[in-house]
């Protein structure tokens, strides 16, 4: 089953690798997003979703928790349910260079698979790096476990790539893509995040994004793609 979505919230977590980029005057930093949509008529649809992130810097560490759930429902029968959590911890060795580790839990009670949990390891650079420009690619390889909606379990080895861009178009606007890919025996993981915020006032900003998640090996008559489009109000503390 198909998991397109279409609500107003966040979906947009920003990579750990892009607030790496400078020292923070407090060590603390993060953001909160809420988004809430209901219609009525011959069609009652509602959709909510919600996420945090909260990041410490200290000295050459840098370490980011989050959390994200999505939930919708049309004419009261529930069409999208999904949840995830995530750690990620960064050393960096130089200014450029920086080492890794990461998990990352994901529940889709719609999609092709039921939960996923990875825990990788890795290298990462920022190749550009400029008042405007952020870009940070990394390499890495863990293991990851898997259920599908079936029940059945999937343990295997994966090697974990990715690419963040961040574009400073202005002081008040800004776009960014992720790239993610976890690849392994049983089935390779891809999620491209493309987003433009806004600020609208003080530390709270309009986000339009659109996500993609795709599973390479899925059972037959479900779908390998899933799309969410998104129109947020983003708060960063």
């Amino acid at each position: 089953m198909k998991l397109r979505v279409t609500l107003i919230v966040a979906a947009l977590l920003a990579p750990i690798s892009l607030l790496a980029q400078e020292e923070p005057k407090d060590p603390w930093s993060g953001k909160a997003t809420l988004g809430y949509l209901a219609t009525s008529g011959n069609t009652e649809n509602s959709t909510l979703n919600s996420g945090v992130e909260v990041g410490f810097a200290t000295g050459k560490w840098q370490h980011l928790a989050r959390a994200f759930a999505l939930y919708a429902s049309e004419n009261q029968i529930t069409t999208a349910e999904a949840y995830e959590l995530g750690w990620k911890s960064e050393r960096n060795l130089t200014d450029v260079d920086f080492l890794f580790g990461r998990l990352d839990w994901r529940k889709d009670n719609f999609g092709a698979f039921n939960t996923q949990f990875a825990q990788t390891v890795g290298y990462g650079r920022r190749l550009l790096k400029t008042d405007r420009h952020l870009l940070n690619v990394e390499v890495g390889v863990g293991a990851r476990q898997s259920e599908l909606q079936s029940g059945i379990s999937e343990n295997e080895t994966i090697f974990r790539g990715g690419a963040y861009y961040k574009w400073k178009i202005s002081e008040t606007a800004e776009f960014r893509q992720d790239l993610t890919a976890e690849s392994g025996s049983d089935n390779t993981y891809l999620e491209s995040i493309t987003a433009v915020s806004a600020k609208v006032m003080g530390q709270l900003a309009l986000v339009a994004s659109y996500t993609i998640k795709h599973n390479t090996d899925v059972p037959a008559l479900t779908e390998k793609s899933d799309t969410y489009t998104a129109l947020s109000l983003e708060y960063v503390f």
